[in-house]
């Protein structure tokens, strides 16, 4: 087995993760909607976890599941008959990164149709780390799958929260084949939006399209986090579209008015490739808004996401060493 990539501080040690436990159900979290405040450290290419304060702990983070994971649902019912999960394999650890610009937008890309796992899905820039430090891999992530490369001493960082992510996303789509710790960093970038767009560089293969957000319409996404089949109307103060780019296979680039309803979908109950915003990201852009609010000293809207502070939140302003993968 690999080394392994997520592991939980339970009984005074550290333990590694089996593929099908749940790690919310095993850091303590109930039958409520979370997020449950959870200590975390980290060392390139391994996350610790617990659910007290450890020697070492990096940060205290918000660790959120959707309220369909399958994880949870088969920790919480008898397993049918013929129901095989991998016993050889962890929970694999990613990191994505809000990229937030100085006119306060952050950047959503829209996974091309053909990837195996989630397809036609707007998250942010991000993937697997490797041996590498969680900053390192998640800006190496940024690079291959946007064209950014951030400039050193023009940014800084912070870790916003942690998702526990399967896929599929639902039983009812089948058993999960994978299953992720997310880390969601947010990376603040001293250039603007137009600066940054005027850089951006998408991998075709990976990314179809790209978006920038501004708080109002990413206040309208995250609150339809909780995984409700129908939600609200968007607000009427509300555009009806943002402005995207759609990127052709070819590489080249056009255009787009990407509905806001489509943004607000939420994860169906049958298998599909919907065009939508993951959960996991809803998640995130609360969180963001939160970070913003904090920042300004504004009230944040409790229906946007929940509140949980971080301890200790790592800034740095300069641009890892590591050469690129």
């Amino acid at each position: 087995m690999a080394a392994a990539r997520v592991l939980l501080l339970l009984s005074g040690r550290p333990e590694s993760v089996g593929f099908a436990q749940s790690v919310c159900g095993l850091l303590g979290a109930g039958p409520g909607p979370g997020p449950w405040p959870t200590h975390c450290g980290w060392k390139p290419g391994q996350l610790l976890l617990s659910d007290r304060p450890f020697p070492g702990a990096s940060a205290r983070l918000p660790l959120q599941r959707p309220p369909f994971c399958p994880f949870a649902a088969l920790d919480q019912q008898p397993r049918p008959p013929g129901t095989e999960l991998p016993t050889s394999r962890g929970v694999d650890l990613g990191v994505a990164i809000i990229l937030q610009s100085s006119d306060q937008t952050v950047l959503l890309t829209r996974r091309t149709r053909t990837l195996r796992v989630s397809p036609n899905l707007w998250v942010p820039p991000g993937g697997h780390v490797e041996l590498e430090e969680l900053l390192d891999g998640g800006l190496r992530e940024l690079r291959e799958e946007s064209g950014l490369q951030l400039p050193a001493g023009q940014f800084s960082w912070v870790p916003l929260g942690l998702w526990e992510s399967a896929y599929p996303p639902r039983l009812s789509w089948g058993l999960p084949k994978y299953h992720h710790i997310i880390l969601y960093l947010l990376v603040i970038s001293q250039e603007s939006e137009q600066q940054l767009q005027a850089r951006i560089q998408p991998n075709p293969s990976e990314v179809s399209a790209f978006t920038w957000l501004g708080a109002d319409v990413a206040a309208a996404v995250a609150a339809t986090e909780d995984g409700t089949e129908t939600p609200g109307l968007p607000s009427q103060e509300l555009p009806p579209s943002v402005p995207a780019v759609e990127i052709e296979k070819n590489g080249g680039a056009r255009p787009l008015a990407l509905p806001v309803s489509t943004l607000l979908r939420t994860t169906p109950a049958t298998t599909e490739d919907t065009e939508r915003v993951s959960t996991g990201t809803k998640f995130a852009l609360g969180l963001w808004l939160q970070h913003l609010a904090r920042q300004s000293g504004a009230h944040v809207d409790p229906g946007c996401a929940k509140e949980v502070q971080n301890a200790d939140p790592r800034h740095t302003n300069q641009e890892s060493d590591k050469p690129s993968a």
